[in-house]
């Protein structure tokens, strides 16, 4: 609960680091450098963050890890006792296993009695790592999502380059625009440390600012972006853990007692009481990353369109960032010719580089509506689900969905626009759209662009609220309305030489 002492929890993911295929929407399969999911497996089949707490993450699968990702693929046996190769498991049936693999008991100290079971002190088993980790990358890369003040653990496991035996590449991890004082775990090799083939590195990060990050490999980055080692990450704010009840505009006061967040200016005591006269600065802090409103709504903690306690992209302190569903959406391209080189020789043509595949989430339309993770059959024979994750935005009735938008393309930039529901742009590259003296920013638009290495938070909103006394909730948007979310570029709606695809997904209120 937030208040003047503000606690998180410690949350813990694994990723691997090797190859893999992706298949577009023309049916072209497409060589990757990629991420991989080693954690919350049975989460990211159901297109769900694969950051788990420790007593999901610290336990061992009963039975037998099936090579490929075993929460989606041919092999992983319903009771989970057997490897049955041909034996498809599909989400959503017997496999529910978010641990980490691998993980395993520590059988000497057990056998000498310096333990008991199950003693799980680190001890991994790389078959079963390998097994689920090569061939395996996912595009994008597993979805990462954590709370402010969190403690997260993510380990980086470098499985190696299958398709390429030539290559002794590194992989690192780095959260891109994320506030982290330690260069160490920032992910760029000059400063901080690159896995080896074989090896596994532990980042330790400390959630200070809510926000849409995201995160990438920064070994020779132009290249291993454009092949596919990329994800999002986001962090969910404290406002999401304010009582029922309790005021937006006072919880956000309390935070500015908090040294790590506090956001003071001259006379903040007089607007909020519960900041103490000691934390009162006579200058307002210019990097301060969530100001108290200027008008103080009265707005109070309460429950969203489907019943659950109300969530926020940001500490607004106003309730302006509220939404009730969300939905990660990654922007990348791909250049075809760059991948095919990428599988069979170096160097690469850096200079040529053109993407001609432009993808949400790694799909392409229609296939970024269609439900469930993607599969693509590999080069060792069999099924891997490489992109997880869809793209169809579900919004309930008079409700809003909030858009995590990033993008980590190469060589363009990319423009989203919607047809029928505005966008409501309400933050940029992870800091709330508000000025220091606490006036919203935010703005209605219907078309926004990104550059690579760039995040826009969007919400979508079907609550007619600016319909007037009469309503018409029954005829803009009503339930079983389908928008579409589109890029106007029409060279960036195609896959190739196909005229279909591209950047667009479709809207639907239900």
């Amino acid at each position: 609960m937030p208040s003047s002492s503000v606690n998180g929890a410690i949350k813990c993911q694994q990723v691997s680091g090797g190859d893999g295929y992706s298949t577009m929407a023309n049916g072209t399969q497409t060589y990757m450098f990629s991420f991989g999911p080693l954690s919350g497996l049975a989460d990211i089949a159901n297109g769900q963050p694969g950051t788990e707490f420790p007593n999901v993450f610290n336990t061992v699968y009963p039975g037998i890890i099936a090579p490929g990702d075993p929460a989606t693929t041919d092999g992983a046996s319903d009771d989970g006792t057997s490897y049955v190769p041909g034996n498809a498991l599909l989400p959503g049936a017997a496999f529910t296993y978010n641990g980490a693999v691998g993980l395993t008991a520590d059988l000497d100290a057990i056998a000498n009695g310096t333990c008991t079971a199950p003693c799980l002190d680190g001890h991994v088993d790389p078959r079963q790592i390998l097994d689920v980790g090569v061939m395996n990358g996912n595009i994008p890369a597993p979805l990462v999502a954590f709370d402010e003040d969190d403690e997260m653990f993510l380990t980086l496991t470098n499985v190696g380059m299958i398709m390429r035996p030539d290559l002794f590449e590194q992989h690192t991890i780095h959260f891109h625009g994320y506030p982290n004082a330690s260069s160490v775990y920032d992910g760029v090799p000059d400063a901080s440390v690159a896995i080896n083939i074989g090896g596994s590195f532990t980042y330790y990060y400390m959630a200070p600012d809510a926000g849409t990050y995201f995160w990438h490999c920064h070994i020779t980055p132009p290249e291993h972006l454009q092949m596919g080692m990329v994800g999002q990450l986001y962090v969910r704010p404290r406002q999401d853990r304010v009582p029922s009840g309790t005021s937006l505009y006072t919880s956000l006061g309390q935070q500015q007692n908090d040294l790590r967040t506090a956001c003071r200016r001259p006379g903040d005591n007089v607007l909020s009481p519960n900041i103490t006269a000691s934390a009162v600065t006579t200058a307002p802090d210019i990097l301060c990353a969530n100001p108290l409103p200027a008008i103080n709504t009265q707005v109070t903690q309460g429950t969203d369109k489907l019943g659950n306690p109300q969530k926020y992209a940001y500490n607004d302190g106003d309730g302006s960032t509220a939404y009730d569903t969300e939905y990660a959406l990654q922007i990348h391209g791909f250049d075809p010719n760059f991948h095919f080189v990428g599988m069979t020789f170096n160097p690469e043509a850096f200079a040529d580089m053109k993407d001609k595949f432009f993808l949400l989430n790694g799909r392409s339309y229609p296939d970024t509506v269609q439900p469930g993770p993607m599969a693509t059959q590999s080069s060792d024979g069999r099924v891997h689900y490489s992109q997880p994750l869809p793209s169809i935005i579900n919004i309930p009735a008079g409700g809003k969905a909030l858009l995590r938008i990033a993008d980590l393309d190469v060589s363009e930039y990319q423009t989203l626009a919607t047809l029928g529901i505005p966008m409501k742009v309400i933050g940029f590259n992870a800091k709330i759209l508000r000025d220091q003296a606490g006036n919203n920013l935010e703005y209605y638009t219907n078309s926004i662009t990104l550059g690579g290495g760039e995040s826009l938070d969007v919400i979508l909103d079907a609550s007619d609220a600016g319909c007037g006394s009469t309503g018409c909730a029954a005829t803009l948007y009503p339930a079983g309305s389908v928008f579409y979310l589109f890029t106007p570029n029409l060279d960036h709606l195609s896959n190739d030489q196909e005229n279909f695809g591209g950047l667009m997904t479709e809207v639907h209120v239900n």
